[in-house]
């Protein structure tokens, strides 16, 4: 099963098939200049609008004339949240992968950031930025940004750390033997094994951007509000004043900019990764028409050949420490006991510094927790157990359906042209855009508000898992496919054998993934507000909306932790425990 290195790592297909492409027409040409000359003076408007001075009393246009400025701006925030959280996830998941004892810390860690609601970080994280760049709008768009990543990182450096577990052996101990350094492993070997994984949830990240961006564009503080130009506050502003004609103008704006994404980007992001597969190409490859035309553009050649690959020469050398690897003094078995000890100095230092701020963060929560009563702890764990209830039916409802409509979508190549852009655009339309109209009528039916909060749970959540089952389905090798058709390999013995096993890794990744989305997304599904009037039932997510609308901090704290505390005590006792197990028993090779 295992192909030499060389193809495997850097390619993926076969020196002997050469891609032929021909060159493409000039339109194709004139569209790419257009594009960058739009792309050049859309960041320079938004660079003057970042500059400008901060106006607490912004009112939002609901004149569909602003939507094109507006989806433009949130674009751009989306853009730049997602450059962060990619190398964020990268830096995160492959220093996490490095050691046991560093895995032991940052992936719980890592548990944490994912299951801290947007609403008990926002107020800090706005005072913060607007103070840092007073008058400015500057720090209010530092804040979206932030808050965007939020909803983007975890996912895509749970996806990482996965993909670097499941590296087959044969691989790792062939980079090895070819003393890769640490720089050219990463761009080698780990990286284009995990391209197919990053992508898939890379798409479910901008998903998660999508259903958060009301929130990250408009802000509560104290009595008043900021807003920034956008089409979440645009969609937001419509809800609040139950304006139905401007909410389905933005819903189908925002529908246009994601159709435009998945054509532009994600498609022949999606065609450019087959070569990365654990096999040779096969005659089932996506495609993509704007992947063969950028192939074809003579623009584009001499981009590459002028300008990237010369940086990226240099910047290999450069992060290189020879051109066989490591040398001997950096190498971990050989290193000198002096750097040895530098090291183990620094680690200790870091260490202290960090247990130092944990302390003192302790310290400071324990004192805005002990004006609680024991009524308010009561209500608190009340909250808790509802919320509980209500995220799991959604995580096994969003399970039973996702699992065999992931799988058969990743493995019919016909199916996944068709569906999997019908799936991103319906995972990207934000729920809690289309929730408060829908709500009128949940409401009208038996459970009322917890029928309606368990629904928008689950729109918010079931994408994390299908999009990680659609990306381990399409990751299963054919050779292993044709050796199960070939010795009649069917039915449940399929998914036994072959399925099951091949998605298991992606389907813990995305369950863990969704159990924080679980639990964020009980913020907006437990507390509604639509045309000024507010509907909420008790859960967690209430709780917290409405201590972070009434400024009170205490029960926000409260709410807060406890909330982080259920999603890191589940994730330790179940997901972590199948991480593992995946680790060990489901990896290629």
């Amino acid at each position: 099963m295992a192909q030499p290195i060389a193809p495997v790592v850097t390619e993926g297909r076969s020196p002997a098939a050469p891609v032929v492409t021909t060159p493409a027409p000039r339109w194709v040409e004139f569209v790419l200049l257009c594009g960058v000359a739009a792309v050049t003076f859309g960041v320079t408007r938004a660079a003057a609008e970042w500059r400008a001075p901060l106006s607490p009393g912004f009112r939002i246009s609901l004149s569909p004339a602003k939507l094109p400025y507006y989806a433009a701006l949130s674009t751009l925030r989306m853009v730049l949240a997602y450059i962060v959280s990619l190398v964020f996830s990268l830096a995160y998941a492959r220093f996490a992968a490095s050691s046991k004892a560093a895995e032991r810390v940052m992936l719980p860690l890592l548990d944490i950031l994912q299951s801290i609601p947007i609403l008990s970080f926002m107020p800090g994280v706005v005072l913060g930025l607007v103070a840092l760049f007073p008058g400015r709008t500057l720090g209010l768009e530092l804040a979206a940004v932030i808050l965007i990543f939020t909803s983007q990182a975890w996912n895509l450096a749970f996806s990482f750390h996965q993909s670097l577990i499941t590296i087959p052996s044969e691989l790792t101990e062939a980079a090895r033997i070819y003393r890769l350094g640490f720089w050219r492993k990463f761009t080698r070997l780990e990286v284009p094994f995990g391209v197919i994984s990053l992508i898939a949830n890379s798409m479910m990240s901008w998903a998660g951007g999508w259903f958060f961006l009301m929130a990250s564009e408009q802000f509560a503080v104290g009595d008043g509000s900021l807003r920034l130009p956008g089409l979440g506050s645009y969609l937001a502003a419509a809800a609040d004043a139950g304006d139905t004609r401007a909410l389905v103008f933005g819903l189908l704006t925002l529908v246009i900019v994601i159709v435009l994404l998945d054509q532009i980007l994600w498609r022949p992001l999606l065609a450019w990764s087959d070569r990365f597969k654990f096999e040779s190409a096969g005659s089932n490859a996506p495609t993509s028409r704007v992947l063969d035309a950028l192939r074809g553009s003579r623009l584009i050649d001499a981009l590459r050949s002028r300008v990237l690959r010369p940086a990226a020469r240099r910047i290999d050398h450069a992060l290189s420490a020879s051109r066989n690897g490591d040398t001997p003094e950096t190498m971990p078995e050989t290193m000198t006991p002096g750097r040895r000890r530098r090291r183990r100095g620094v680690g200790i230092v870091a260490l202290a510094l960090a247990a130092a701020a944990v302390l003192w963060g302790a310290a400071l929560a324990a004192h805005a927790l002990s004006g609680l009563t024991r009524s308010d702890w009561g209500r608190v764990g009340e909250s808790a157990g509802a919320t509980l209830a209500r995220t799991t039916i959604a995580l096994v409802l969003a399970a039973a359906w996702t699992i065999p409509a992931g799988v058969a979508i990743g493995t019919n190549p016909r199916w996944a042209r068709r569906l999997q852009p019908i799936v991103q655009i319906t995972a990207s339309i934000p729920a809690t855009a289309v929730f408060p109209v829908l709500l009128l009528a949940l409401l009208a039916v038996p459970g009322g508000l917890n029928v309606a909060a368990v629904a928008l749970m689950l729109l918010g959540t079931q994408w994390y898992v299908l999009f990680n089952v659609i990306a381990g389905a399409m990751s299963i090798p054919s050779d292993l496919k044709e050796a199960a058709t070939m010795y009649h390999v069917v039915g449940w013995r399929r998914w036994k054998t072959l399925i099951l096993p091949a998605i298991f890794p992606y389907l813990v990744t995305g369950m863990i993934t969704a159990t924080g989305g679980a639990w964020n997304a009980s913020i907006v599904a437990e507390y509604v507000t639509f045309a000024g009037h507010t509907t909420s039932t008790t859960g967690l997510g209430a709780l917290i909306a409405g201590a972070a609308e009434r400024g009170d901090f205490p029960v926000l704290l409260a709410g807060t932790l406890v909330m982080a505390g259920i999603v890191i005590v589940i994730n330790r006792l179940l997901w972590r425990r199948l991480y593992g197990y995946a680790e060990t028993r489901f990896r290629l090779g």
